[in-house]
């Protein structure tokens, strides 16, 4: 809109701020008057009349220019500081010991405390817990889970938790993960952050010590890529590739403690069922009635089953119980043994927990365990041996006998 003669000359709001409009967030940008600057009338200006230019136009002037950039690059800078500072400590610390004890086959989870958690209830605290997954393997077997403080986003816990049956080939390539989560009572627990710790950094008998920041979980994009590290259901695919390779590497439910021994006197074998670790949960209720069948391969007879008695709502059972084949040494290298775990259930079938079998068909421990049974006669040799999810051909038939 054109002024009148002598009027004083104005400059509209929208060239003094310009906003961007782009995805994004709203940024001022340098008026268009500082890329077109307007003269008062006058010889130079073009206008025709005299005078000079309005003082009232000068505060109206923009910073200089690198003023001008260096305003739009804090912001920038702040989206990268930001999300930094959201990875690193934005979810907080977890501070906790890690301690290998190879005579024993345990490994001894201290939880110690936690500084700087992300807030997550209303009232700007949470209700922090811990909880404890080994992978590979059924996170359900093998979750330990500390109690919750409350209110507080520097919890202190101190608490031990202890995973048995532990051996070198999992310290080899097993992961720990290690999860802070906020309870809620009134909906789902939330997530805040994690930890994963490759069990090979321990070394047996010696503690290490834990001060890390927690992270975001961040699934891995295909098993291919899981050689570094294991993230969310990534693990899960990666036991499928493995699945797929050959038997004895399924699923996990657990850990069974098994001794065995060859009597020369009695002239038979001594299987000693001595307990059960981190089962998998059968039951509602989170845990499960384990009891263990064991049977001696090939069966003509149908005479070599035992079974334990019944441990009520229990993970992890303790039987501590001894059965005897009578057999001779000879005979007993062509034999296999079936261990079994079920979940006692009333009224209706027993469902199967994991099993395991030990001859000189297996692999890995399972076979190395019988082996050594055979060639170290009046020797107890106990051993911790992984329960899978193979249900073995011919127990679908016992179970249902």
């Amino acid at each position: 809109m054109r002024g009148r003669r002598g009027d004083r000359m104005t400059i509209n709001i929208q060239e003094h701020m310009a906003i961007n409009v782009c995805p994004g967030p709203i940024r001022p940008i340098r008026q268009i008057s500082d890329y077109f600057p307007r003269r008062g009338p006058g010889p130079e200006g073009g206008g025709g009349g005299g005078g000079e230019a309005p003082t009232h136009l000068a505060p109206l002037a923009l910073a200089p220019p690198a003023a001008l950039l260096g305003a739009t690059t804090p912001e920038d800078g702040a989206e990268v500081d930001s999300y930094d500072s959201d990875d690193a400590t934005a979810l907080g610390m977890l501070e906790f010991d890690l301690l290998y004890d190879r005579a024993s086959c345990t490994l001894h989870c201290s939880i110690l405390r936690a500084k700087g958690l992300k807030p997550m209830d209303f009232n700007g605290l949470a209700d922090p817990y811990v909880k404890l997954h080994l992978l590979p393997g059924a996170c359900k077997a093998n979750k330990l889970k500390t109690k919750t403080q409350r209110n507080t986003l520097n919890p202190v816990w101190n608490e031990d938790l202890t995973y048995s049956g532990i051996t070198d080939d999992d310290i080899t390539h097993k992961v720990l993960r290690i999860a802070v989560c906020d309870e809620d009572k009134l909906s789902h627990n939330e997530f805040i952050g994690e930890i994963r710790v490759p069990l090979r950094r321990l070394k047996p008998s010696q503690k290490k010590h834990f001060n890390i920041c927690l992270e975001r979980q961040v699934p891995l994009a295909s098993p291919s890529s899981m050689s570094a590290a294991l993230r969310g259901i990534s693990c899960y695919l990666k036991e499928l590739e493995q699945a797929e390779q050959g038997p004895g590497l399924l699923e996990e439910r657990g850990r069974i403690l098994l001794s065995l021994s060859y009597s020369s006197r009695r002239r038979g074998l001594l299987v000693g069922i001595l307990r059960c670790a981190h089962l998998a949960a059968m039951d509602v209720n989170g845990y499960s009635d384990p009891y263990v069948k064991t049977y001696l391969r090939p069966d003509v007879d149908k005479k070599s089953k035992h079974k334990t008695c019944v441990k009520k709502k229990t993970l992890n059972p303790e039987f501590n119980e001894e059965f005897f084949y009578e057999i001779e040494l000879s005979t007993l290298a062509t034999k296999t043994l079936e261990v079994t775990v079920w979940d006692y259930d009333i009224g209706k079938s027993n469902d199967f927990i994991g099993g395991v079998s030990l001859g000189s068909g297996a692999r890995g421990e399972a076979r190395k365990h019988w082996s050594d049974c055979l060639q170290q006669p009046d020797a107890a040799l106990e051993r911790w041996h992984t329960l899978t999810s193979e249900l073995p051909p011919a127990a679908g038939a016992v179970s249902s006998a």
